[in-house]
């Protein structure tokens, strides 16, 4: 047995340590990680507002749609390749587990050429479309085109650290992502006030940290040592393969895709309400996004510490370690999305004034935490299911689930209730999406375990040897 079998990071431990503990020492990795990277896109934003202006700030909201779908053809092969290689190690196919690897690393450099090379060419068409307007196009181009260069570093680094994750190296894929952000944070007020790059400084130090982190990776998985690693010698396209890690990142990426769709309708909607004050408004919401998505990374830390331990033990059978860790999931993501609605509820001009100056953009986007967050607590728990679903390589129920959130419940409140309670009416149709959606994702998760449990006794009914005569 090599020494990695023998420590606390082997993935035999995903089917035989206790299940609190196993969460913590997955989850507590990948939420540090999550912080860390939010607090940087928070710093990030503070760095621009504050060195660049008001207007960049709103440039940079622009980008988020953009942004979205970048991270989405990233994600379409991580999560998926994260979920296949854990699943593969529960049922302990070590040549199926090293071909994941193999073919996450291809997919992902054939994704960043394809996406990022053709965003560029239509990058200012695309961001009219997302609505940028001539104050805020520039910064918005100038942001973008940064990030898009660098999108095959980006894609090789994310796509090999979820792996990571998932074959029995929480940590280590905890410390890529700090050290991701470290380099991150220490460039960015150099690049921005130092050298004056503006917003494409902040960009570059991006790039720059995810550089730093996609060496770190690489020495792991080129080095023999580790449990699952590149061979050379294994197969780097094997179709089906492919298309199963297709299948399952497909509810990630779709998630990204409406989001993407979706922060379309929202500009353009502030914009329309918001009238001369469209492009504070839009900036208001990049605040809100910003702060939102903090938490929602939170979250995201703990299903990425529960998918490990789902992958492996659905693979390996032991569906009451399952239940054990979606309960607990559920619990977790509930109390951290609670602690968003009630810090954004009483201190909304104090995270506003963090990003901004402008009285105007601070006002736009006080009203507008209070009334988006007043559903907030439940998010926490609709993501949870919904990764559950992922996790246990069920991507149809996932997609479903991901798109109620984003799509489904969303834009038919952002269509209607504008007309009514313009401005305000925008930030409750994303309340009422979040409180349909947790709703849907609950009532589906009873009906698939009332199912489940009726066909395990069905089972256990014909199995069951015929009693004495």
């Amino acid at each position: 047995m090599s020494p990695s079998q023998n420590n606390n990071s082997s993935p035999v431990t995903l089917g035989t340590k206790p299940i609190g503990p196993l969460l913590l020492q997955y989850s507590l990795p990948a939420i540090i990680a999550s912080v860390v990277t939010s607090l940087y896109n928070i710093i990030d934003s503070i760095f621009i507002g504050r060195g660049v202006g008001a207007m960049a700030i709103s440039g940079l909201a622009i980008t988020f749609p953009l942004m979205n779908l970048v991270i989405g053809f990233c994600t379409l092969v991580a999560v998926g390749g994260a979920t296949i290689s854990s699943i593969f190690l529960g049922q302990k196919n070590m040549e199926r587990a090293t071909d994941t690897v193999n073919n996450v690393m291809l997919l992902c450099i054939i994704h960043s050429v394809v996406f990022g090379g053709l965003t560029l060419i239509f990058l200012d068409p695309i961001l009219y479309l997302f609505g940028a307007t001539e104050e805020t196009i520039p910064y918005a181009r100038e942001f973008m085109k940064v990030i898009l260069y660098g999108t095959p570093i980006s894609y090789v680094f994310i796509g090999l650290n979820n792996i990571m994750r998932a074959t029995g190296y929480p940590r280590k894929a905890m410390v890529s992502a700090l050290l991701s952000v470290g380099v991150n944070i220490v460039a960015a007020p150099i690049f921005i006030f130092k050298l004056h790059w503006g917003i494409a400084g902040a960009a570059a130090a991006t790039i720059l940290g995810q550089t730093c982190a996609l060496v770190w990776v690489m020495a792991h998985f080129l080095s023999h040592k580790s449990f699952v690693h590149i061979n050379w010698k294994e197969r780097f396209f094997v179709p089906a393969l492919i298309k199963r890690i297709y299948g399952i990142g497909m509810s990630p990426f779709l998630m990204n895709c409406t989001a993407c769709v979706v922060v379309v309708f929202l500009n353009k909607s502030l914009l329309d309400c918001a009238g001369d004050m469209g492009n504070t408004a839009v900036g208001a919401y990049g605040i809100i996004n910003r702060t939102t998505m903090f938490f929602v990374m939170i979250v995201f830390g703990v299903t990425q510490g529960m998918q490990p331990i789902l992958g492996y033990n659905y693979g390996a059978g032991n569906h009451a370690r399952v239940a054990g860790t979606l309960k607990r999931g559920m619990a977790c993501g509930f109390a951290i999305s609670a602690i968003g609605w009630a810090v954004t509820e009483l201190f909304p001009d104090t995270i506003s004034s963090l990003f901004t100056t402008d009285t105007s953009m601070i006002d736009i986007a006080r009203n507008g935490f209070r009334i988006y967050f007043i559903c907030y607590p439940v998010v926490g728990i609709q993501i949870v299911i919904q990764n559950y679903f992922q996790s246990i390589g069920k991507p149809k129920i996932s997609i479903f689930l991901s798109l109620t959130r984003q799509l489904i419940f969303l834009l038919p409140l952002l269509w209607f209730l504008p007309r009514f309670f313009n401005i305000n009416g925008v930030w409750a149709s994303m309340a009422g999406s979040d409180m349909l959606a947790f709703i849907t994702a609950i009532t589906t998760l009873i009906i698939i375990n009332r199912r489940y449990s009726h066909q395990l006794t069905n089972n256990a009914t014909q199995n069951k040897p015929a009693g004495n005569a």
